[in-house]
Order: C-alpha cells, then structure tokens, then sequence
C-alpha cells in the first residue's frame, strides 16, 4: 500500500500540499522530511506519539526522517494551540530536556539504517548563531505582517484578552527558517505537523519557494481527541509520560487497557503496527463481546511493547491479570509497590507486629482508613476490609509479622493504604 494510503487508511492525514506531487514523491525512496519537538519538558508524552508513529511509518516505507528539536525555538514559544504565553525557559533546563527527549525518540527510529537513516538536530545550531539584522534581512523581510496575521495561530491570539507578544509573533518565521535551513543542509522537502501548525508549515514552504525557487511539501494529522472529551493523553491524575519514572510501564499499561471502546479501534490504528486484518478482527471482537475487552489487551501490550519493552510489558499484563483477580498473594513484593505504589502509605515499625500482633482496628485507625476503633469495628464486621487478598470477619484479629515487608490494607474496592514494615 502506498504510504499516504496508508496514513489514510489509519486516520493519520488531514490535509497536504499538492497531493498528486507528494503521492509521486513518496512512492519513491530516500525522501527526507522533519517533524519538531518541543522540548519544554525532559519527557514526551502521550499526544508525541502521534507524531512519533508517523515518522516510523514513513522510515519503513523507506524515507529518512529529522527529529527537530526546538532548542532555540523552544526559547520562545510556539503561539499554535495556546491562549496564553509560555514561560521561557532557560538554557541549562533545554539541555536537560534535550536529552532526555531525544533518548525516547531513539527507541523508535533507526539511527543507523543507511540512506534513509533518522537525524536528531537541535534548531539552536542556526538560530542561536544568526545575529537580528541578518535574520531580519535574510528572512523577516519576505514576510508581510498583513500574511502573518493571516494565520490562525496569530488572529486567535490577537482576540484574546492577553493579546500576543512581539516574542510569539516571531515564531512564525522563526519556523520558516528552520525549514530553509533544513532543506539547505540536508535536502529536506517536507515538513509535518498538527493541524494546527499548517501556517508555520506553508510559511516554510513560501520561504523556500521566494529564495531557492524550489517546491517543497506539507502534510498534516488531524488533532487527537477522547470519546470523553478530555485532551488526548490526560487522566485525573495528569498527563501520562513516556518516561518511565514519570509513568510507570504498569501506569502506562493501564491507560491503554482501560481506553473507551469508542476510542480503540482508532488508538490500534494510530499507535500499532498492526495490519488492517488484525485491527479489523478486533474491531469485530470489540463490537460483539465488548465486555471481553480483547481490542484493549491487544492495544495495551503493543504499544506498552513498543515504549517500554517486552519485558516491561509483560510485567505489566501479569500484575494487570492479578489486580483484577484480586490475588494479591500471588504478588511479590516488587509487584505491590508496582501495582499500588501511587497509594497512601505509611511506615510502622516490624517491632509493632511480634506476637501478640497489633490488632486490625488499631491498623485502621493508624493509617487513617477509620476515623475510630468504633467504626473500624463496624467496618470489618461489615466485610469491607482485606488485608491482601484475605478479607478480616473478625474484629480481634491481629496481624502477627512472619516474613512480610509490607501490608497492602483495603477498605472497600476503592480505598487501599501500603503498610511497609522498617
């Protein structure tokens, strides 16, 4: 299948440039073309993969994709999608993005595949050496401020309260230039975004167009969405980072194995390699045993394959199979804190539990699970409390320490506190 059916298929083109010459384009090999990052955090997350995914997918159709990453731009800030200026950052807070950033993105890309081998450039190589009156007269004066209102990224802006600074109205041509840089240096001819960079990306273009007299391309996604309305990639706790120390791969897992059955079939196109035949089948399972939510467990484990590994992946499924069970004995100690290291917990020292053992009620009014011994009481006569799997009928019992280095206590399904022993 051509590419750009491919992205179309997958739900992954909104718009382009001259769709017959970039069909031509690439259905040959070795095209090189660029997406920008923003490095305005030391992670990625969910919302890059997009972009991320349509990079490898055109790198195994046999083009040579450029990271970008902001280092100079980021600086300053893209008005694109934002109704408010962004906090500058500083230079020693990039670099610590940068790499992080561009560790994720090399687990993706291959780095070292001959012609259409992936590049990593930082656009502070040529923006942060080009002095105002040179960049004004080399690229400012191609452009209009009339143009420049033009684009929706500026005339949303202007109608806001806070109105745009002279700093964001920059960007525009700041991203110009990156784009004639790009195809001076290294032949790039087609840039990719959001939809909403389409002015940034068609600036580019006219630029290049003005001063080397040579056509180049864009092409954009469409922006991602959730059935429940909520920005693509957030849950109640915030975003979910590529970064495992930021999310962990059993956090990650979850997201996807816990995704709107709206929202599956188009997630397994955009974030998988799977072929239409499998998506197609899943689609079917979904629609006719939903409650077996098949589509979810295939979604979870390739895309949590593809960011953290098979291992991590796999340890991530097995923990996922025995919350749901509620075996949490078959659990070790390093699952626990896995599973249910974002609950409360509290410290106590081993001592406390030598025989006689300290009592469950005192337990749950310790960690805060019962405001009282009375209504700790009433709670476990009433069935509502576990300690691990093992739900307590008794209100004398007493937990006596063996070999435990930790307690997992629940109060319902909802409320569970980590008791690690010292």
């Amino acid at each position: 299948m051509h590419i750009l059916d491919e992205l179309d298929a997958r739900g992954q083109l909104a718009d382009s440039t001259d769709r017959a010459a970039l069909r031509e384009l690439l259905g040959g090999t070795g095209v090189r073309f660029y997406i920008g990052f923003d490095p305005t955090g030391v992670s990625l997350h969910l919302g890059s993969l997009v972009p991320i995914m349509l990079m490898a997918r055109l790198q195994r159709a046999g083009h040579a994709p450029i990271a970008v990453v902001g280092g100079a731009t980021g600086m300053i800030g893209d008005p694109s999608g934002r109704s408010d200026e962004r906090n500058l950052l500083d230079r020693e807070t990039l670099a610590r993005n940068l790499a992080g950033i561009r560790a994720q993105l090399e687990r993706f890309l291959d780095f070292d595949a001959g012609s259409n081998a992936a590049k990593i450039v930082n656009n502070a190589d040529w923006l942060g050496t080009i002095d105002l009156l040179s960049f004004l007269r080399d690229a400012g004066k191609y452009f209009t401020v009339n143009y420049m209102l033009q684009k929706e990224s500026v005339s949303r802006r202007l109608e806001s309260e806070d109105g745009i600074s002279f700093t964001e109205f920059s960007y525009l041509v700041l991203q110009a230039y990156d784009f004639l840089q790009l195809f001076d240096r290294y032949g790039c001819i087609l840039q990719m975004g959001g939809t909403d960079q389409w002015g940034n990306i068609t600036a580019g273009i006219d630029l290049i167009r003005k001063l080397r007299a040579q056509k180049a391309h864009g092409l954009v996604w469409p922006l991602m969405t959730m059935a429940s309305g909520a920005k693509f990639g957030k849950t109640e706790t915030g975003a979910v980072w590529l970064d495992a120390a930021r999310t962990s791969p059993f956090a990650f897992y979850q997201f996807w194995l816990n995704v709107d059955d709206k929202d599956v079939v188009s997630y397994l196109k955009n974030f998988t390699f799977l072929d239409r035949q499998s998506i197609d089948d899943l689609e079917r399972a979904t629609r006719d045993a939903p409650d077996q939510r098949d589509a979810q467990r295939v979604l979870a484990r390739e895309v949590t394959t593809l960011v953290h590994g098979g291992d991590e992946s796999s340890r991530a499924e097995r923990a996922a199979r025995l919350v749901f069970s509620d075996d949490v004995s078959a659990m070790s100690d390093d699952e626990v804190l896995t599973v249910f290291g974002d609950a409360p917990s509290t410290e106590i020292a081993g001592t406390e539990f030598a025989a006689p053992g300290m009592s469950v009620v005192d337990l749950l009014t310790r960690v805060g699970l019962a405001p009282s011994k009375a209504e700790a009481r009433r709670l476990i006569q009433a069935g509502a409390v576990r300690v691990g799997d093992q739900v307590i009928a008794d209100p004398t019992h007493r937990l006596v320490r063996t070999d435990e280095r930790m307690y997992l206590v629940s109060k319902g399904k909802k409320h569970k506190h980590l008791v690690r022993l010292t």
